[in-house]
């Protein structure tokens, strides 16, 4: 802590005597005028990992900039008070604050001066102009917009001119019941070389939703930000509001709860491989990979009562406990499930054809990770070792001695490797923790304090980040971002040079979540 409170001072310009510790994490109030010369302090040596706003009372608003630096265990959240609804972009130094700062100003009418992109992201041209959900004097109820759109108010995607080349709009509704998101391809031929990504169609409100909630009433909230990170976004809210509260979570609770989150993972995991497998026309192939995850699926239920291990978590530990015939019978499925991996696996890598279409495919470059906070799987896949569970520990997870999984060329078939390596670890921390669960409590009573906390976790896509703030026993904010939310920008850079028909093996490598972005 001391000594990441001594970088961070050095590199904002700032005396060490501003920066304060809460419950884990640096904070400092960082002045308007040594602002911008701090974050060219900090470029190149802190990653961005969120970037919010919160209306404090009279009406101000305060920006938190959540950074954090490799080897350093604690966040660094900058604190930032505006005078008025103006404030200087870092997206130029910072590019994944971009999307951050146009969430900002659609939820508050906050306006980021010098920004190079001011269009809107949430809120499309359907929306009035002065309507800003976020803000406290706004209350949830149906929303009228509008029929026409004035020509100067259209969403302007970027313009390629020149001989041969053509635009591709795919979207925003697909084929099939996957959420809507538009992707403009720029070809030459059928060579890629430009994506721009269009999200948020379907924008639900679920940070103000949560707004004047009980924490109990929010983990439900949390549970259906995407369906299929479930257990990720739930542990990642109860686990804040415990850290707020000080509350000392029940080792069995914690056990199960780590084994819920890493069948999570497995589950993830096998139906993005199988989907990549069946976008090179493989089926034969995809389809052991979704038979076992069909079974991890059938296993949940018996778990907890929910295929996507929904009503088990809650503030304090686990709403109930599990059955020892249902942890018998996980125990008993998991002694044939490596071989079952194996065997699907080798199946794919007897096919070359296979393998000559995941191959330098879809490659993301290393030196994008960082600018973009691209995380998960898709970075490790890219040669770059970070994985909260190690790096921001958690849990139980410091006591499992987890491995660093990491490939180095960035490609398809570098993340399908990846997938399959962290399904088999995934195999062995649940055998660990099964052969070691302890009987006991499952839920402590948790004393609700007013405060603030952060909470990183390691979802199957990659860095779940969520900040709570409770207020006379009320949640008061809530901001949640899947790594969905940073990862869509990695497909932009990751198709270029590639074919139009390789865009849906590209996209399926990465399988992100329309849902986990727009909510």
């Amino acid at each position: 802590m001391k000594n990441l409170i001594s970088d961070a001072a050095k590199q904002l310009g700032l005396p060490e005597v501003l920066f304060s510790e809460k419950r884990g994490d640096v904070y400092v109030a960082v002045p308007e005028e040594r602002f911008s010369e701090g974050m060219r302090g900090l470029y190149g040596e802190y990653d961005l990992v969120s970037l919010f706003a919160a209306e404090e009372p009279a009406g101000r608003f305060k920006l938190r900039y959540v950074f954090e630096k490799v080897g350093h265990l604690a966040l660094l959240i900058l604190e930032r008070t505006l005078n008025g609804k103006e404030a200087t972009s870092v997206a130029n130094r910072f590019s994944s604050a971009c999307w951050y700062e146009r969430e900002i100003s659609d939820g508050f009418g906050i306006e980021f001066t010098n920004a190079f992109d001011k269009r809107r992201l949430f809120l499309h041209e359907v929306y009035p102009p002065d309507f800003h959900p976020l803000l406290k004097s706004f209350h949830n109820q149906s929303v009228t917009t509008r029929n026409t759109i004035l020509s100067e108010e259209e969403y302007r995607f970027n313009k390629f001119g020149g001989e041969g080349v053509y635009e591709i709009p795919v979207g925003p509704v697909h084929a099939g019941i996957i959420e809507p998101g538009h992707f403009r391809f720029s070809v030459i031929g059928e060579t890629i070389f430009n994506l721009e990504i269009r999200m948020f169609y379907k924008h639900r409100g679920v940070e103000k939703l949560a707004d004047g909630k009980t924490p109990a009433e929010v983990v439900q909230i949390a549970e259906s930000v995407s369906g299929d990170e479930t257990a990720a976004n739930a542990a990642a809210f109860c686990m804040a509001v415990e850290k707020i509260a000080g509350a000392h979570v029940p080792i069995r609770a914690w056990q199960l709860r780590t084994i819920f989150i890493e069948l999570e993972r497995i589950y993830s995991h096998l139906g993005d491989m199988a989907g990549m497998i069946t976008d090179v026309a493989y089926p034969v192939g995809a389809s052991p990979f979704y038979m076992m995850r069909e079974e991890i699926l059938r296993q949940n239920r018996v778990l907890t009562g929910s295929r996507f291990l929904k009503g088990i978590f809650g503030i304090g530990g686990l709403k109930r406990d599990v059955p020892q015939a249902a942890i018998s019978g996980l125990s008993d499925y998991l002694k044939a499930f490596p071989s079952k991996l194996e065997e699907a696996y080798g199946l794919v890598h007897k096919s070359t054809w296979v393998v000559d279409r995941l191959e330098t495919t879809g490659v993301i470059r290393k030196e994008l990770i960082k600018p973009a906070h691209i995380t998960g799987p898709a970075a490790r896949a890219s040669g770059v070792r970070a994985d909260a569970r190690i790096d921001h520990p958690y849990g139980i997870y410091p006591e499992l001695a987890l491995e660093r999984r990491v490939y180095e060329n960035g490609d398809v078939m570098c993340r399908f490797e990846i997938k399959a390596a962290e399904i088999a670890d995934s195999v062995d921390i649940i055998n660990k923790l099964l052969g070691d669960l302890k009987a006991g409590e499952i839920m402590v009573p948790v004393k609700l304090n007013d405060g603030f906390a952060p909470m990183l976790l390691e979802a199957p896509r990659g860095q779940t980040f969520c900040w709570v703030a409770i207020e006379n026993g009320m949640v008061s904010r809530y901001k949640v971002r899947t790594a969905s939310f940073c990862n869509w920008r990695a497909i932009e850079h990751a198709v270029l040079d590639n074919i139009v028909p390789d865009f849906p093996l590209i996209n399926k490598s990465l399988n992100l979540s329309y849902a986990g972005t727009d909510l």
